[in-house]
């Protein structure tokens, strides 16, 4: 998020006062198979730590500085701290299905759809949570994430906004998708956006709600 550090409670917080119509997360798992909430698979970038999240006990990843003070937050903090829709993007099968865990026992078929770049990831979750709405991510693509998106009984396809194009826009209607553009944060993305009448799209700063309907 581009107004508070990233994938932390405060930009979260920050998001749904915004009133938008979803929160998109990242989800990878601690060394002691926690769902921690962070986008790179290592610290370093948005920490004042380094090194590889899965070499790293939930303890040590909290004992981080995220940003402002903020913790590495674990998804069920998310879960309590927002009532938004979420979009939670897992990264390995081994996420799927500790994330499957999570939404069973809360009941979270209704208020979080699951995302991945990883065909084998969305098809996991599939079978452990019937009923799951899912998302294929994709950042370089052609024609052919669609018929992925089908294959694996995806809902929504998730592309980058820069390779987007008509014949791409048009076989998603054709198949029955959902189209969500990212990232949309300049005007000209979303006058793209608008005329390719998408679903919707994923931005960094919420303030773009007011001329779109997006998440963050």
């Amino acid at each position: 998020m581009g107004v508070e550090p990233e994938n932390t409670l405060r930009s979260f917080v920050a998001a749904q006062r915004a009133g938008l119509d979803l929160i998109e997360l990242d989800l990878h798992l601690s060394k002691d198979g926690a769902l921690v909430v962070m986008h790179d698979a290592e610290v370093d970038r948005t920490t004042d730590g380094s090194g590889p999240i899965a070499e790293k006990t939930l303890a040590e990843l909290r004992a981080l500085d995220a940003g402002r003070g903020e913790r590495v937050p674990v998804f069920e903090e998310v879960l309590d701290a927002v009532h938004a829709p979420l979009q939670a993007e897992i990264k390995d099968v081994a996420a799927a299905r500790a994330l499957a865990e999570v939404m069973r026992a809360r009941d979270l078929t209704a208020r979080v759809e699951v995302s991945s770049f990883h065909d084998e990831a969305i098809t996991e979750i599939a079978r452990l949570v019937p009923g799951v709405r899912t998302a294929l991510v994709a950042s370089r693509y052609g024609t052919d994430v669609v018929d992925r998106a089908v294959a694996v009984g995806a809902a929504t396809v998730c592309l980058n906004i820069r390779r987007l194009t008509l014949e791409i826009v048009e076989h998603a209607r054709a198949s029955g998708l959902r189209i969500i553009g990212w990232v949309v944060n300049t005007q000209d993305h979303l006058r793209l956006v608008r005329a390719l009448e998408l679903d919707g799209a994923t931005t960094d700063y919420p303030e773009i709600k007011r001329t779109g309907r997006f998440t963050a």
